[in-house]
Formats: C-alpha cells, sequence, structure tokens
C-alpha cells in the first residue's frame, strides 16, 4: 500500500516498540517521518538502515515544549509541513499511591500526559491547515484500573480522555484524534515482565488471540486510524489487545 505518500508523519518514542514498528509501517506506506525521541543512541542504530531521503532524526525529552515547537518546526522546514502527529512516548513506574513518590508520579505525568499536550498544541496548526489526523498511544490501563501501577494508569486514563475532549474541539478543523489502547506488548518497558513465565500465562489465559502483542500489530491499527479509510472515526479509544476486554472479567470455564 502507499496511502501515505507525500504525507510527514511525526513519531515520538520512535527509537523503540511501539514508536520505532509505527515509523518503519509509515515509511512502508510511502511516508516522510520525523522520528522523536531521547534516546539519540539507539535513535542513531535504527534510523541507519531507513531510507534516509524520508527519515528525518530528531533528539529531546517531550516532557519539555521546546522539544516539540522544535521537532514541529524541523518537520515543516525539512518537508514542507505535517500531516499526522504520533504521540507515542511513554514511561511507567510500578507502585500503589502509598509507594509512588512525588518524583515518580510527577515524571510518569511529565512525560505521558503533558508531553502529549506539548506535541498536540505544536502540531495542530500544521495539521489544520491540511485536515490532518493525531493518533495516541494509550492504553487498555486508560480504559480500566491495573494493581500496582498507579502513576501508569493515571497518565493513560487523561490520554485517553484528551483523545475525547481534543476530537471534539479539532473536529470543526477538520482534524481527527484518536488512540489505540495495546495491552501487554513487546517493548523495552516490558522486558522484565517478559520474564515472568507465571505473568505472561496469566494474559495469555485472559486473551483470545494470544499474549504478548506484537508491536508490529499496534503498528497497523495506528495507520488505519491514520489514513483515510478513518475518515468518520474520531475521538475514539480502540483496543488493540487481542480480545482481552471482550472479557466481562469471569475466569475461563
Amino acid at each position: 500500500m502507499n496511502r501515505f505518500k507525500e504525507k510527514t508523519v511525526l513519531v515520538t518514542g520512535a527509537a523503540s516498540g511501539i514508536g520505532l514498528a509505527v515509523a518503519r509501517r509509515f515509511l512502508d506506506e510511502g511516508a516522510r517521518v520525523v522520528m522523536l525521541d531521547i534516546d539519540e543512541a539507539s535513535l542513531q542504530t535504527v534510523t541507519a538502515v531507513l531510507p534516509q531521503e524520508r527519515v528525518l532524526v530528531q533528539v529531546g525529552d517531550t516532557a519539555v515544549q521546546e522539544t516539540a515547537a522544535a521537532a514541529v518546526k524541523a518537520a515543516v522546514e525539512r518537508f514542507g509541513g505535517l500531516h499526522i502527529l504520533i504521540n507515542n512516548a511513554g514511561v511507567a513506574t510500578e507502585g500503589d499511591i502509598m509507594r509512588t513518590s512525588e518524583e515518580d508520579f510527577a515524571h510518569v505525568m511529565a512525560v505521558n500526559v503533558t508531553g502529549y499536550f506539548h506535541m498536540a498544541k505544536a502540531a495542530m496548526p500544521e495539521l489544520v491547515k491540511v485536515q490532518g489526523s493525531i493518533v495516541m498511544t494509550s492504553s487498555v490501563s486508560g480504559l480500566g484500573g491495573d494493581w500496582n501501577t498507579f502513576a501508569y494508569n493515571t497518565s493513560k486514563g487523561a490520554v485517553s480522555n484528551m483523545v475525547r475532549a481534543m476530537a471534539l474541539d479539532a473536529g470543526k478543523d477538520g482534524v481527527r484524534v484518536n488512540a489505540v489502547n495495546p495491552s501487554l506488548t513487546k517493548t523495552g518497558m516490558t522486558v522484565d515482565m517478559m520474564k515472568d513465565a507465571e505473568l505472561v500465562a496469566k494474559f495469555e489465559e485472559r486473551m483470545p488471540l494470544g499474549a504478548p502483542e506484537d508491536p508490529d500489530g499496534i503498528a497497523a491499527a495506528v495507520a488505519f486510524l491514520a489514513s483515510e479509510d478513518a475518515r468518520l472515526i474520531t475521538g475514539v479509544n480502540l483496543p488493540v489487545d487481542a480480545g482481552l476486554r471482550a472479557s466481562n472479567g469471569q475466569p475461563p470455564m
């Protein structure tokens, strides 16, 4: 497919995991991609094998407002505009409210919520010009609660409703805003979880299509929501969770 030829896409958290899979998917479909990440070494490594004429590397922390402005400016200067923003950069910490420090909570919210705000606000003027699209990586943890990940759950709940509120406001300008909501996915953030065979087995029991999820499968859903095929879809939090949320919560029988 060539759905994104002559389109420019900005992907945050693009050096690994879901972000890297998303960037590759858009490149495969003809897009020009601005890849933004805080990890410069990893970003340089993964982009070395990508088509250089259609890739622009940007390094920075999305929790910092200037990073967002600089990335959007670079996209416009290099490629002439911006059509799609993928808000994906994220962090997580373990712990309930009593074991979550002020510093950890502030960091998670700064990256997962304020960072998304910075990027969307910086990108919106360019997206309005072309009636573009935003897709955010939320989580099934933004649709329901989890144990022992208080800060992460709080941040993803905010992202899920940010999508709805932004979709309402941006619709008048023809800009669509949606989210994908994955469950357990093979990424750098879940390396320790993958080593716990008992935990993975519990996920497999609850996910009809099996666990853990493949980042490329998440990227396919992101590309769909960003494409003209989804032109009537906005304000949606799409569970991309191998069927996890199809359950009413009762155990298998």
